[in-house]
């Protein structure tokens, strides 16, 4: 017959809280420490592995085997080709997946976890060279590695003592480190990020302008000789309807926009005779645009900065080929941003003559 489970020990709320940040603190006092002996041991680490020519093999059993899963997927996120080996299916076939190009990147805080230990005489005789992160340099994973990180003496913040915490979270720490500097290295960039991240909101927000933008065909384009009248009556758009005009010269070139709200402003001024007159004198000179090309969260940024609705997207040479609405974008940029565009928007201010012909938004550069 089993034993009774003992009774919970009544915390109070207050214990509770003790408790959880001292758990907490205990880690972060490890991440601490483990920076600290960072050394020329992680530097060798990171030089193997650049230079492979296949992929990074994370092998680790148990607990430490869920981080090595979360490093292989962090090293194939940031543009190093990884996968994870479960040891345990290793040994019962798997073995075949790995190649003499690979690098084994192999976690054991003890060294000398059973399943480990075994695939080891493979990778020997397959010459994957072995990066070991464990906390026993002297262990039998460490002499068969080719280099040892060392975790350090870690105290768990189990108050028992036993169940892995403090290490894994400093296994994961180290695994992250690692993907990050080689990242670094190959200048891996925000562009490769989004390539590798076409899904969610994420995703979203490494798309670019074109990605999400009215094409064309679907936005309103009138000369600046022409009249607002006669654009807004002969210009029906199907699909949804955008609340802006962008005004080009005989070129063809991006010179000004009109918009809803300016058309309100004219009504409330009395100003009814403009919408008769050419749209070069009701237009807003040198509106706010983007660059096709550009990544989705710049133009975000942008609507969201200016307290615009609406933004043109134009090719190198300043012509329109598109327009982003601010409704096309709302989830892509935070909810606060979204909102502070949609109830504050304005006609973007005119800028004097001398300002140019027309502002071209690329990154870090201020309009």
């Amino acid at each position: 017959m089993a034993a009774p489970l003992r009774a919970p020990d009544p915390l109070s709320p207050f214990e509770q809280l003790r408790l959880a940040r001292e758990i907490v603190r205990t880690e972060g006092q490890t991440l601490l420490a483990l920076a600290d002996r960072l050394g020329e041991e992680f530097c060798h680490a990171v030089a193997l592995l650049a230079s492979t020519r296949a992929s990074v093999i994370v092998s680790g059993m148990g607990k430490a085997g869920l981080i090595g899963q979360k490093i292989a997927a962090t090293f194939a996120s940031t543009g190093t080709r990884s996968h994870f080996l479960h040891p345990s299916e290793a040994i019962h076939g798997d073995l075949g997946r790995l190649h003499a190009d690979d690098v084994a990147l192999v976690l054991s805080f003890s060294g000398k976890t059973e399943e480990i230990v075994r695939i080891l005489p493979a990778l020997r005789d397959l010459n994957v060279p072995i990066i070991a992160v464990t906390g026993q340099p002297d262990s039998a994973l460490a002499k068969q590695a080719a280099i040892t990180l060392d975790l350090g003496a870690i105290r768990e913040a189990c108050p028992l003592g036993l169940a892995p915490t403090a290490s894994t979270t400093a296994m994961l720490a180290l695994g992250d480190a690692l993907a990050l500097v080689l990242s670094r290295i190959r200048g891996f960039s925000s562009e490769d990020f989004a390539r590798f991240h076409p899904g969610g909101s994420l995703g979203q927000k490494l798309a670019r302008v074109e990605d999400v933008m009215r094409p064309l065909a679907q936005c309103r384009v009138a000369l600046m000789t022409q009249t607002l009248r006669e654009t807004l009556v002969g210009q029906s758009r199907p699909g949804r309807r955008t609340g802006a005009i962008m005004i080009v010269d005989a070129s063809g070139m991006l010179v000004g926009i009109f918009t809803d709200s300016d058309l309100a402003r004219l009504l409330e001024a009395n100003r009814d005779a403009a919408i008769d007159g050419p749209l070069a004198d009701v237009m807003t000179e040198s509106p706010a645009m983007i660059a096709r090309g550009e990544l989705l969260s710049i133009a975000c940024e942008l609507l969201s900065r200016r307290k615009i609705s609406e933004l043109p997207v134009v090719d190198q040479a300043g012509k329109p080929v598109g327009l982003i609405d601010i409704t096309d974008v709302v989830g892509v940029t935070p909810a606060e941003e979204v909102q502070s565009s949609m109830f504050n928007v304005q006609s973007s201010v005119p800028a004097p003559k001398s300002a140019g012909k027309f502002k071209l938004h690329r990154p870090n550069a201020e309009l």
